[in-house]
C-alpha cells in the first residue's frame, strides 16, 4: 500500500490476477480479524517512545462508501443522509518536544447495526460508542510504558467525567477541550467561572490547513485557572470521586477574518499550570492533535483513498481499514523524515533485513560528489 499508494487490490496485486485473488483470500479469512491486525500496529511503537513525553493523540473518523439500496454491503449508517459506512478510533503516538509521530498504538474499528437503541443518556456507558475514548485509553498504557510521560489528548467528545477521574495516574495526563458546561463542587458552573477571570496574555500562533479551513494565524487572548468539577448526578459508575480537581486553559480570538469563526477553546488538564508560560504549553500540546486529522487525510481522499474500495463485505473493508491505517502511519512518517531534522531510526518502519538492503541500493546510486550522497546516517529513518 505505501509503495504502490493504494489500497485497491488489483493495483495492489500489479496486475497478477492469481495475487490479486489471494489478496481477497486473506482479508476473506475469519482466522484473519480486524482486533488482531490492531494489536500488531504499535509493535514497534511501544520502542520508539521510550523516555519520552509522549502525546497520545485520538479521535473517531466515519470512513463512508457507496452503496446502493438493494446492497449496503453490510454497513450502518454513519453521517447525516444517506451515508454507510465503518467508524475508525485510532491513537497515535506523537514525541511531544518535536511532534513528529512515532506510530499507532492502538484503537478500533466498527460497524454500527441497525437495531433501534434506548434514549443516549438511559444506556450505560458500555453500549455507548463514547466508550471507546476511555477504552482506547486504558488500553493504550502498557503500550505506553516505556515513555517517560503520557499526556491523552482529544478533542470535546472525549470530556467525560470518567475520562477525567478514571485515567490519570502518576504517569498519565489528560488534555481535552470543553463541550459541555460543568457543574461545580463550589456551586455555579465551570464557564461562568471562567468568565470572571481576567485575560492575561496574548500572543499570535499559526494554525494549521484543515479540511474546514485554510491555514491562517490567530491572535488569541488567554486566561487560566483551577476548578473541581462535580460528579454528575446521573453518573451510574462505581468508585469514582464526587469531584475532580483540573486546570483550566481558555484561549479566544478577538479580531477574527471576516466570514471566519473566531477560534476559542475552553481546554481542561491534569497537569499543572500556574504561569502563562505553562499555560501556553498546553494551548501547544492541544494544537498537535492536527496531526490525526492529517492521519485520517491521508488515508482518504487525499493520500490511499480507502472510501473508493470496492470490496462488497463490512467485515472484508474492517480489515482492510485497520491494515490501511498503518500504511498511512508509515507514508507520514516518511514524509516527517526526510528533511533530516527528526532523528528516527530506519527500525520505526524498515526491518533489519530491509535496512540492509538499503544500504546496499545506496552504494548502487550514490554519485561520486559530496552533492550525490546521502548524507544522513543509515541507521536514521531519514
Amino acid at each position: 500500500m505505501v509503495l504502490r499508494e493504494t489500497v485497491c487490490l488489483r493495483r495492489l496485486a500489479g496486475g497478477d490476477h492469481s495475487e490479486e485473488i489471494r489478496y481477497g483470500r486473506f482479508l476473506g479469512n475469519d482466522a484473519v480479524t480486524a482486533d488482531r491486525i490492531i494489536a500488531g500496529w504499535s509493535d514497534q511503537t511501544r520502542l520508539a517512545v521510550e523516555g519520552r513525553h509522549v502525546l497520545a493523540v485520538q479521535d473517531t473518523s466515519e470512513i463512508k462508501f457507496p452503496t446502493t439500496e438493494g446492497n449496503r454491503r453490510g454497513l450502518g449508517k454513519v453521517k447525516k443522509g444517506n451515508c454507510w459506512g465503518l467508524l475508525l478510533h485510532p491513537m497515535l503516538a506523537l514525541d511531544a518536544e518535536r511532534g513528529s509521530c512515532l506510530g499507532l498504538v492502538g484503537g478500533q474499528v466498527w460497524t454500527r447495526g441497525d437495531e433501534e437503541l434506548p434514549p443516549h443518556a438511559e444506556r450505560p456507558l458500555s453500549e455507548k460508542e463514547s466508550r471507546h475514548w476511555i477504552e482506547t485509553a486504558e488500553a493504550a498504557k502498557p503500550v505506553l510504558a516505556r515513555a517517560g510521560m503520557v499526556t491523552f489528548i482529544a478533542d470535546r467528545e472525549s470530556d467525560l467525567y470518567m475520562m477525567w477521574a478514571g485515567v490519570p495516574d502518576g504517569h498519565c495526563h489528560v488534555l481535552s477541550r470543553l463541550m459541555n458546561d460543568r457543574a461545580l463542587t463550589t456551586g455555579g458552573t465551570l464557564r461562568r467561572a471562567v468568565a470572571k477571570v481576567v485575560f492575561c496574555d496574548t500572543q499570535v500562533i499559526e494554525l494549521r490547513e484543515r479540511q474546514d479551513r485554510p491555514a491562517r494565524r490567530a491572535e488569541l487572548c488567554l486566561r487560566f485557572g483551577e476548578a473541581t468539577i462535580k460528579r454528575p448526578a446521573n453518573l451510574r459508575a462505581k468508585g469514582l470521586p464526587e469531584g475532580v480537581t483540573l486546570r483550566w486553559v481558555e484561549v479566544v480570538e478577538t479580531a477574527a477574518p471576516d466570514g471566519v469563526e473566531p477560534l476559542h477553546w475552553l481546554l481542561l488538564t491534569t497537569h499543572a499550570v500556574s504561569s502563562p508560560a505553562q499555560a501556553w504549553q498546553i494551548v501547544a500540546w492541544y494544537k498537535q492533535r492536527w496531526t490525526i486529522e492529517q492521519f485520517f487525510r491521508t488515508m482518504k481522499a487525499q493520500g490511499l483513498k480507502i472510501e473508493d474500495s470496492q470490496l462488497q463485505s463490512a467485515a472484508r473493508l474492517e480489515k482492510l481499514i485497520a491494515i490501511a491505517a498503518k500504511a498511512a502511519v508509515i507514508v507520514m512518517q516518511l514524509v516527517q523524515s526526510r528533511s533530516g531534522q527528526d532523528a528516527q531510526p530506519a527500525s520505526l518502519v524498515f526491518t533489519p533485513n530491509e535496512i540492509d538492503t538499503l544500504a546496499a541500493l545506496e552504494k548502487r546510486f550514490k554519485g561520486k560528489t559530496k552533492l550525490q550522497a546521502n548524507p544522513h546516517p543509515r541507521s536514521s529513518l531519514a
